[in-house]
């Protein structure tokens, strides 16, 4: 029986927990938050901080564990690395997992090595960030230097609204560090999707379009839809400048989550490549989409197990997640669903219930519920995750 601990409980997080249980491993799960449905299912769970690199590797070196796994997280994967590189489990180096989970390492990064970056800095102090603001010009970024989900990230217009977006970034960054950086006009769909990397090798990857609800934040994913619609000669760019990424910083197994832009010139631009698999359902829409089963992947290679199933199957069909979502604060009383998406619903988990207190959607950490749709063609799907105001809506009162 092997053992393996999960950097994180959340429902978004129970998939890997679910296949570790039904390998007969033993499991452990560890976060700050009692309440997460994955240490109901663990044999044991801990409340411990994922970010807390100290305090979990003096756990996992108790438990004596065989492998980690920080599954759909960005800022746990900075923990896993350094707990396995520690202990000699499955891993990648902690600095460069480190680098990819840090906005302002990764920009560093990127441009020292030749990859196409936005004008960007990272700063502690407010006024040092207003005058590089000031050079860069608005439309900008203002971005937590080492945030996940989406928070705390705001597209500034207004100068005048800069000093709140710059507070709203300090509350979620734990290094209390802002990353300013100019606005990249894309030529499509932003791209996402998850990819695994063995031996030092990116053997698989699955890209999608991503989309974002205009009604709300705009700038948080409501899901991902598969296939991408961006054409072959494009993503050949994307496939060879991740595999140079990922060498130049020696990553040798594990999972991946990106995103990326091409510009009208064709020219790609890493916005994130986090060291993890992606949220959003990513990997379990990916396995209706091609059954390549990454989440298994994860664990088994976590644990040192073989993995040798990868092959890049095409997709079949056309697939989405959906984050379910409000458009305003409230208290929640109904869901409503159009006709024609409940034919499209392959799986859902509503989290909220009648009664509920619920947030408008400025993060990952106000999703009320997830969705598995199935679509009849890429334009049926294209148009409908587009405007999905006009086939779910959250009823607030």
């Amino acid at each position: 029986m092997k053992k393996i601990l999960f950097l994180g409980a959340a429902p978004t997080q129970v998939s890997p927990i679910q296949y570790a249980l039904e390998q007969g491993h033993r499991v452990f799960t560890c976060d700050y938050l009692p309440e997460n449905p994955g240490h109901r299912l663990a044999h044991e769970s801990f409340i411990v901080s994922t970010t807390d690199k100290e305090a979990v590797l003096e756990l996992a070196k108790r438990l004596k564990i065989d492998g980690i796994v920080a599954y759909a997280s960005d800022p746990a994967a900075p923990t896993a690395a350094f707990v396995a590189e520690q202990m000699g489990l499955p891993g990648n180096p902690y600095q460069s997992v480190l680098t990819l989970t840090r906005k302002d390492l990764f920009r560093t990064f990127l441009k020292k090595h030749g990859f196409n970056v936005p004008r960007s800095q990272s700063f502690y102090v407010r006024e040092e960030a207003r005058v590089w603001l000031n050079k860069i010009g608005m439309p900008a970024f203002i971005k937590p230097v080492d945030s996940s989900g989406s928070k705390g990230v705001t597209r500034l217009t207004d100068l005048a609204k800069f000093d709140e977006a710059f507070d709203c970034s300090l509350v979620y960054s734990r290094e209390k560090m802002v990353v300013i950086e100019e606005q990249i006009i894309r030529s499509h769909h932003q791209i996402a999707g998850d990819g695994f990397i063995l031996n030092g090798e990116l053997i698989f990857w699955c890209w999608a379009d991503e989309h974002f609800d205009k009604l709300c934040n705009g700038l948080v994913p409501i899901g991902e839809s598969f296939p991408t619609q961006h054409p072959n000669y494009l993503l050949a760019i994307a496939q060879a400048e991740s595999q140079r990424l990922l060498t130049l910083l020696g990553m040798k197994t594990g999972a991946l989550n990106f995103d990326f832009v091409f510009t009208e010139d064709g020219r790609l631009f890493f916005l994130e490549l986090g060291p993890r698999n992606g949220g959003c359902l990513i990997p379990e829409v990916i396995r209706y989409a091609t059954g390549m089963d990454l989440i298994k992947c994860t664990v088994d290679a976590a644990l040192g197990l073989p993995c040798s199933e990868f092959k890049i199957n095409n997709v079949e069909g056309f697939w989405s997640s959906y984050m379910l979502h409000s458009l305003e604060d409230g208290v929640f009383q109904e869901l409503w669903i159009s006709d024609r998406l409940m034919r499209k619903i392959v799986e859902q988990d509503i989290w909220v219930k009648t009664g509920d207190k619920v947030e408008k959607y400025f993060g990952s950490n106000q999703i009320l519920g997830t969705m598995i749709l199935r679509f009849e063609s890429m334009l049926e799907m294209t148009e409908m995750m587009d405007n999905m105001e006009q086939d779910i809506q959250v009823i607030v009162q």
